[in-house]
């Protein structure tokens, strides 16, 4: 084992191991310690014809060899959508019949979430889903569903293997479709989403969601100009929530905000610049 190269041992054999197997490998020796501790070790590529798990060169930034990743599903296509990621566990939706799962596309195993009674189906932009860990290490999903007169928000359970209604005390507008709900950030216990009115101008707060005392808190925007488009996109950076803020239309000012308690502090701004996608601006921060 120790004649192997690191190039082996990185693309060749790290890749295809569980996440538990890959995390107890840091304790082989100093190497890979420093090898696995390293962020975005791999990236999943899912486009309209293959799904491919690669690792990402740490001393160049660069993609190593892909590994063909067959999906598991019980309707063989490639018609699906990630909703939310934490520590190697995807809940994605089957586009085609609207069903959440939890998939690990390193083991391939996964569990569908739907259920006879109508949990566990997700509609794009009505809809929002948040994945995360409670103290009690029971991995959950939080589901803002919306539906014609029916409103509502459920906690799934991978222990239990169940769904279960939360209340939200939160102001009920934010359930309409009137608002834009972000898909949902896991950042120091706590979920947060980013909710927007779907028109210029209008309201743009962050929620949060306190998994351990599953209550719901509102928390301003960071103080930017309402004018033209208002959006923003949330990031886990070394477990500090940061928001790239971007407003304007034909020009753009994006800034980089973090979150201190409860208020947003600037880290970053640059001049207006074209309109660019904002998950670019993500890709070049981390």
């Amino acid at each position: 084992m120790a004649d192997l190269p690191i190039h082996t041992i990185m693309f060749e054999i790290l890749t295809r191991l569980p996440a538990k197997d890959v995390g107890r490998s840091k304790s082989v020796c100093k190497q890979w310690y420093a090898l696995l501790s390293t962020q975005d070790f791999r990236v999943l590529l899912i486009d309209d014809l293959t799904c491919s798990v690669r690792p990402i060169i740490s001393n160049n930034n660069d993609y190593g060899p892909s590994s063909i990743v067959t999906f598991p599903f019980h309707h063989q296509n490639n018609d699906v959508s990630i909703l939310s990621h934490l520590n190697g566990l995807l809940c994605v939706c089957l586009n085609h019949t609207y069903e959440l799962l939890l998939w690990n596309p390193t083991t391939t195993a996964f569990k569908c979430l739907s259920t006879p009674d109508s949990h566990g189906f997700y509609i794009n932009n009505l809809d929002a889903i948040g994945l995360y860990v409670d103290a009690d290490d029971d991995y959950k999903v939080l589901h803002i569903k919306r539906r014609s007169g029916v409103l509502g928000v459920y906690v799934y359970s991978r222990e239990v293997d169940s769904w279960r209604n939360i209340p939200f005390i939160i102001r009920q507008e934010y359930l309409s479709p009137h608002f834009n709900w972000s898909a949902g950030t896991f950042c120091g216990g706590t979920l947060y989403f980013t909710v927007c009115e779907c028109w210029f101008g209008g309201t743009n707060v962050v929620i949060c969601f306190y998994v351990n005392s599953e209550q719901f808190k509102e928390i301003s925007f960071p103080p930017v100009p309402s004018i033209g488009m208002v959006q923003g996109v949330l990031v886990n950076v070394k477990n500090v929530l940061h928001m790239f803020a971007s407003t304007g239309m034909f020009e753009m000012t994006i800034d980089l905000w973090t979150l201190q308690g409860d208020y947003w502090i600037k880290v970053l701004s640059c001049p207006p610049i074209p309109p660019i996608s904002l998950s670019l601006w993500e890709v070049v921060y981390n």
